[in-house]
């Protein structure tokens, strides 16, 4: 199956971010992709964290009917990043990635578990004050098998990958700040490849963004061995390759490791 993640630089104004994964999916799609994986934030990154309360949707709204009917243009399996969907408390919001399948149905949802927190000087994050966590872990089955959801910092977080129950492929759209990601963002996405034996597609922000915030991209597609197969480091693009089922067996079998955990 021809996969592919679309990295973006992405705006404040939500109307310039669709056309420009509008034209990066097509792209996508035009050079063989089946499933095409938009970054965290795809759709908004704000001058300050709240304007994504703004923007959310509930059940149905502009964003995700985009995502729909792009997918369904395409005849692709559309993951869309994040979106901000509403949820109980008015002042925050559940970050969402809704799939949706090659006739433009919607397919399954995940909201972003783990919330990410940073301080080091003048740089600070706190995802807590405008997101609510999520609690359940999210999966849906793709030509090339099981699929496995996660956002960003749930990256972190190996235990959530377990329970997927041997994914096929594990997709991790994300916004990691340059710091951040500079220090950790290859070996995390390496290490869960390795560690499930799986297939680990990221789709990155990746530059400067008008809000001021850098991103630290490198948008990548990793095998199950834990090689990087195709690899952006910035800018707005499209990383592409293959997930290959005989690839993840042929590792499973060289290597029993998942058959021989214990816990």
């Amino acid at each position: 199956m021809r996969v592919a993640a679309v990295q973006m630089v992405s705006t404040p104004v939500v109307q310039e971010n669709l056309a420009a994964a509008s034209g990066l999916i097509a792209q996508a799609a035009a050079g063989g992709a089946q499933l095409v994986l938009l970054p965290e934030y795809f759709c908004l990154m704000g001058h300050s964290d709240t304007d994504k309360i703004g923007v959310r949707e509930s059940e149905e709204g502009p964003i995700q009917a985009f995502l729909a009917e792009q997918a369904r243009l395409h005849g692709i399996w559309l993951v869309g990043g994040t979106v901000p969907l509403a949820c109980d408390d008015p002042g925050k919001v559940y970050n969402t990635t809704q799939v949706y399948g090659p006739d433009g149905a919607h397919c399954a949802r995940y909201d972003k578990i783990h919330l990410f927190s940073f301080r080091r000087g003048a740089e600070a994050y706190d995802e807590a004050v405008t997101i609510l966590p999520g609690r359940t872990p999210a999966v849906f089955d793709a030509p090339c098998g099981r699929v496995g959801l996660s956002i960003c910092y749930d990256l972190r977080f190996p235990e959530l990958y377990r329970a997927m129950h041997e994914p096929a492929l594990i997709l991790v759209p994300a916004a990691f700040t340059y710091t951040t990601g500079r220090a950790h963002w290859e070996v995390l996405l390496r290490a869960r490849a390795i560690e499930n034996q799986c297939y680990v597609l990221a789709a990155a922000q990746g530059g400067v963004h008008p809000n001021g915030r850098r991103t630290w991209g490198h948008s990548m597609l990793i095998d199950p061995w834990g090689d990087i197969l195709e690899l952006r480091e910035e800018g707005a693009g499209v990383v592409a390759g293959t997930v290959e089922p005989s690839r993840i067996e042929q590792v499973r079998t060289d290597l029993p490791a998942l058959r021989h955990r214990v816990m």
